[in-house]
């Protein structure tokens, strides 16, 4: 087995598992406090992107990994909505939904790729913005967001070894913003009651 092939086995192994962490302390916590389904919306959408340029690219790997993701954070944004969440809170994702579309009819894999280049920084600007208002993040999984910038790292190796350029921009983003929502996860201090005023939904 080659790097290039370790690196994609890899990377789709951890995208298989990286929502997992959010999705179990949803259920078993019942509480969504610092949770932005913004932004799990928008990585489904983002993801279900990384499907179609996965096989209009005849990269089965980031196919298979981005349509399980896609599946996970579907599931996240609808538990989230469900344990106190606004669906107010949407505002990227039907944005990016038509956006990603648009260019992918229109321009096919060139315009597609140009988009999904910047998606993770689009798609995790949110959750950000929420981690930083909010001041209660108890809802938010940090071993979520290590395994997402574990992937990225992963998958920016990758892009690397297949002179993959919108590959190796969107996971470099990732990685930079993941870092950025694990270092609020860690710093800033955890409520202990909340309150529905806790939600952001301006």
């Amino acid at each position: 087995m080659d790097l290039i092939s370790f690196l994609g086995i890899a990377g789709t192994l951890l995208d298989l598992v990286r929502a997992t962490p959010q999705l179990i302390h949803l259920v078993r916590a019942r509480k969504s406090f610092g949770v932005s389904v913004d932004t799990s919306g928008t990585i489904c959408v983002v993801s279900l992107g990384w499907t179609t340029y996965g096989i209009i690219t005849h990269q089965p790997m980031v196919a298979l990994a981005s349509s399980f993701m896609a599946s996970l954070f579907l599931l996240i944004t609808i538990i989230a909505l469900w344990l106190g969440r606004s669906i107010r809170e949407f505002r990227v994702a039907p944005i990016w939904l038509a956006a990603l579309s648009m260019a992918s009819i229109f321009f096919g894999k060139t315009g597609l790729g140009l988009l999904l280049s910047i998606s993770a920084l689009i798609s995790n600007v949110p959750q950000i913005r929420v981690a930083y208002k909010e001041e209660n993040l108890s809802g938010l999984s940090s071993g979520t967001w290590v395994l997402t910038l574990v992937a990225g790292l992963t998958w920016f190796f990758y892009g690397y070894l297949q002179h993959d350029l919108t590959i190796m921009v969107s996971t470099f983003l990732q990685s930079a913003t993941s870092g950025i929502i694990i270092a609020l996860k860690i710093f800033k201090p955890v409520t202990e009651v909340a309150s529905s005023q806790d939600l952001i939904i301006d």
